[in-house]
């Protein structure tokens, strides 16, 4: 395993509500030293949680809303902050009720994706959700969800729908949509 570089400085250069903006003066096992920056979560985050929420034993949950950073409304999974006091089942099963209407009886950690380790520190938690029923909480969404679904059958369809774009929820699934044909629970 390679020797990771020395922090030589570290120094928050912007802020705003939710990001910091960290400037580091990195050295490398070899000598070189570089300047990077990376985008951190606001201080005493606890993180986030990703849904994949089965309707039934082949369609996932998406929901449509508005993304400031492409400026359009996206589809892609329920996700949100892990808010204090919560662990991450408890967060997915909130953040699910609050977006799509559901909640779930059964809620399962899966595994932890970046999205970009390269200048981000962020993570989010994939849970897989299942065995659905109608319940809706407040949440602060300015706006009503709109709820679609999609097969795991049909994945590389999605990329064809003009609103799916997000890397992330499309990992998410492909890994459960994989999980669950290992288990036997779905064939393809």
């Amino acid at each position: 395993m390679r020797e990771k570089p020395v922090i030589l400085a570290s120094e928050e250069v912007a802020r705003s509500r939710i990001f910091r903006v960290e400037q580091l003066q990195l050295r490398f096992s070899n000598g070189v030293e570089r300047t990077y920056e990376r985008l951190r979560g606001k201080a005493g985050g606890l993180g986030a949680v990703m849904i994949v929420a089965m309707l039934d034993a082949e369609n996932v949950v998406l929901v449509e809303e508005y993304c400031a950073g492409s400026e359009a409304y996206e589809l892609s999974l329920p996700k949100g902050l892990i808010d204090p006091g919560e662990d991450a089942l408890q967060a997915a099963n909130r953040e699910l009720q609050e977006e799509a209407g559901f909640a779930a009886r059964s809620l399962e950690f899966i595994t932890e994706l970046s999205l970009s380790p390269g200048y981000m520190s962020q993570r989010i938690q994939v849970v897989l959700a299942r065995d659905l029923y109608p319940s809706r909480l407040a949440g602060d969404e300015p706006e009503p969800m709109r709820v679609e679904t999609v097969n795991l059958r049909n994945l590389l369809g999605l990329l064809e729908h003009p609103q799916f774009t997000e890397g992330r929820a499309l990992a998410a699934m492909y890994v459960v949509r994989d999980l669950l044909q290992q288990r036997g629970e779905l064939t393809l």
